[in-house]
């Protein structure tokens, strides 16, 4: 955070409701520097280039105060600048300037149409600043008869008189342009001194006010010229003024010196910005159009600002996905990262080729630290797809999802849970509360050892918990409420799930809990649905045949096995082959197979209960029912730990309440899934009660010792099996299965 350079901006990685944001939020709260100093940001007019407005950037809490100030300034000339050129000493002064310039001219014309008439030629005006040089006849013009009845040396005479006047008439009518000219510089300057007169002092205590300002002295500066030249603001009383002011919510004054606060900042602490909908206006700022007139009018006063604008000179907290998946933003954002600058463009200009006139604003120094959120494909995505992410993303902060759950841990959960009492204003949670909240925290990680981080499901168990409370009229949560709420939370969420074991219920799905049978296991499955997962029981099935050792799974005959499922076939296989076929190739093929499953199956948690089952098939020895299993095989036959063993024992557990529950009746799982054990406190008191259990293996042979009542036979001395136990009588039948086969071929032959 602490990191000036560019491209030290920071991408949290982790799944949502973690807390990303509001731990950073806190983390920035306390962290950001409280002497930061960061500007307040304004547009003015640019008086010599309309199209490219000027930015002002000032010390944190100017920008309205500059506003106010430009607000009475213009206030003020608005009504003094008026009375200034409303008086008599203005009109006498301009009225003298404009005698002396008239005087001057008609003293020039006159003198000229004398000299022209003492040459018999006479001087008229046509058009205003339109003379004619016309020969007389007596003391009146020659007409056109008259002038062709004269002779030609007559006619020529004065032709030649008439041309030498004209050049001189010329230069008269030149000096009297450069007399207007002159008049009309008179009364610029006349105009300049009034308008100096009246906006002298108040512009000089402005100047004097933010003389430690240079973009503001020289905005000012510029100001006051621009006041001469366009007085017409002033003394016009322009309805279009009014109307404009009234369309884009203005205050009635003249737009042209109006200042445009983009940006302005209470305190001295670093900006830190959240911005919950990152499109490209919301981000890049933009410049609003007014419609007036049929037309489409727009101006530096329109200009808006984006959460870039805002967070300039601190910290901006975006999602990433919803960067992403706005247009043109992620190039936007890029692209100001890289340049190190905030251009306002129209998003309409760079997606059409329309040429309509709009505003070109000087550019702002951006210097923002970005904080995106977002999941680890999308982080890995950006990764492989933009080069430059890297560059401009250089810190990643990989939030956790679990943490230890030791007693000092468990201190702090407690105070994490005090937090979100006292942030949401919940009631406050008893002892017993606090504790079954952490014990469903651990629940959550599907680990003893391990609380889950996930804030956002502790927050709404805790919501849920109080509204409990607070309709039993209880002072406290307590562990009742708790209860209620996780009932009420499972109750919202099993609708699909009691679909599933209203199945088991009428018999349409087969599933037997008592008794024992060949080849036949109760595997154990999640079912995910919308978030929610629960356990189901599955029947698995095993046939052997007489073949060529071959195992065949039907789920991936049947395309409905997936690639983790084939694997864990595969291996089972293995090992098979490395108990039954070191030396010689089994004389038995078998099919194994999940009953009454219509869809995809993947995993390899049932990997164990499947090769449990093939053993029975291979040897004939009936496997008790009333046990379920989970869990993956290696190929030396070593029991490894699976996911969702709570939901699948109490799915188990379950099924076995409707079929009729009997103290045999048991799951077997990992030994390695035992810190994982964190069940429901229904299914804790039946097992307390011995009515239910669940045992730990290490090895396909202590399952096959649960299942079969007897251990499946350890080797001796010679490396054979006992000739009575279940493997000794797998590798008999095999034995015979071949003699019978050699007896068969030599019998043919």
């Amino acid at each position: 955070m602490a990191m000036p350079d560019s491209g030290y901006n920071i991408y949290a990685v982790g799944r949502n409701g973690l807390g990303k944001r509001t731990m950073m939020l806190r983390y920035l709260k306390h962290k950001v520097d409280d002497k930061s100093d960061p500007s307040d940001w304004c547009y003015v007019a640019n008086f010599e280039e309309p199209r490219s407005p000027r930015v002002l950037q000032l010390p944190t809490g100017m920008a309205p105060l500059l506003k106010k100030d430009m607000e009475n300034l213009m206030q003020r000339l608005v009504k003094t600048i008026p009375l200034a050129f409303d008086n008599d000493s203005y009109y006498e002064r301009s009225e003298r300037l404009k005698t002396e310039c008239a005087n001057l001219q008609e003293e020039a014309l006159e003198k000229f149409a004398k000299q022209a008439k003492r040459k018999k030629v006479l001087l008229s005006v046509t058009t205003p600043g339109g003379y004619r040089l016309t020969a007389m006849n007596g003391e009146e013009a020659h007409t056109v008869e008259s002038f062709a009845a004269l002779a030609p040396e007559q006619q020529n005479s004065f032709e030649d008189v008439i041309a030498k006047l004209e050049l001189k008439l010329r230069s008269i009518i030149r000096k009297m342009a450069a007399w207007e000219q002159e008049y009309s510089d008179k009364q610029q300057a006349l105009n300049e001194e009034v308008v100096l007169s009246v906006s002298e002092v108040p512009i000089s205590n402005l100047l004097n006010k933010y003389k430690a300002q240079e973009s503001v002295v020289e905005y000012l500066n510029a100001l006051q010229k621009d006041l001469v030249t366009n007085l017409d603001i002033f003394l016009e009383d322009n309805e279009d003024q009014s109307a404009l002011a009234y369309a884009t919510l203005d205050k009635k004054m003249p737009r042209r010196y109006q200042v445009n606060v983009l940006v302005q900042h209470k305190n001295d602490r670093q900006p830190v910005v959240v911005e919950d909908n990152p499109n490209y206006h919301n981000l890049f700022g933009y410049v609003e159009n007014v419609t007036y007139k049929g037309t489409v009018f727009t101006d530096y006063s329109l200009i808006r600002p984006g959460c870039f604008h805002r967070a300039n000179g601190g910290y901006l907290l975006m999602d990433a996905i919803k960067v992403l998946e706005q247009p043109f933003v992620w190039d936007g954002l890029k692209r100001a990262l890289r340049s190190g600058q905030l251009h306002i463009n129209s998003l309409e200009r760079e997606v059409t080729l329309t040429g309509t006139i709009s505003l070109e604003p000087e550019p702002i120094p951006l210097n923002v630290k970005i904080i995106l959120f977002g999941d680890r494909e999308t982080y890995l995505l950006l990764q492989r797809y933009d080069p430059e992410f890297k560059e401009l993303f250089k810190v990643t902060a990989d939030f956790e999802n679990e943490m230890p759950r030791t007693e000092m841990s468990q201190i702090q959960y407690a105070k994490f849970i005090s937090s979100l009492v006292h942030e949401k204003g919940f009631l406050h949670c008893d002892k017993r509360a606090v504790g079954r909240v952490i014990e469903y925290s651990s629940r959550l990680a599907e680990d003893q050892n391990k609380l889950s981080l996930h804030a956002s499901d502790i927050a709404n168990l805790l919501r849920e918990s109080n509204f409990w409370a607070k309709e039993q009229n209880s002072t406290m949560i307590r562990l009742t409420h708790v209860e209620r709420a996780l009932e009420s939370d499972q109750h919202r969420n099993s609708r699909l799930r009691d679909c599933m074991f209203d199945s088991i219920r009428d018999g349409s799905t087969l599933l037997s809990v008592s008794g024992e049978v060949v080849g036949q296991i109760n595997a154990l499955s999640v079912l995910s649905t919308g978030g929610v997962e629960f356990g189901m029981p599955n029947r698995v099935t095993a046939n052997c045949y007489f073949g060529s050792g071959e195992i065949v799974d039907i789920e991936h005959n049947a395309k409905l096995g997936g690639n983790i499922h084939t694997k864990g076939v595969m291996i089972l296989s293995s090992f098979l082959s490395r108990l039954f076929a070191k030396e010689k190739a089994m004389p038995l093929s078998a099919s194994i197979a999940f009953e009454q499953s219509y869809g995809e199956v993947d995993g390899d948690s049932a990997s164990l209960a499947e090769l449990c089952a093939l053993i029975s098939s291979l040897g004939d020895i009936p496997i008790k029912q009333s046990f379920a299993m989970t869990g993956s095989v290696n190929q030396f036959g070593e029991v490894q730990p699976v996911g969702g063993v709570n939901e699948k024992i109490e799915g188990y557990f379950e099924a076995c309440e409707i079929l009729g529950s009997h103290k045999e009746q048991a799951v077997i799982l990992p030994r390695r899934n035992i810190h994982n054990l964190m069940l429901g406190s229904k299914l804790r008191e039946a097992i307390r009660k011995k009515q239910f259990s669940v045992y730990a293996v290490s090895s396909v042979d202590e399952a096959l010792t649960l299942l079969t009542g007897k251990h499946p036979g350890k080797k001796n001395k010679a490396g054979d099996y006992p000739a009575n136990s279940l493997y000794g009588r797998i590798l008999s039948r095999f034995e015979q299965m071949r003699e019978a086969s050699t007896q068969d071929k030599s019998d043919n032959s």
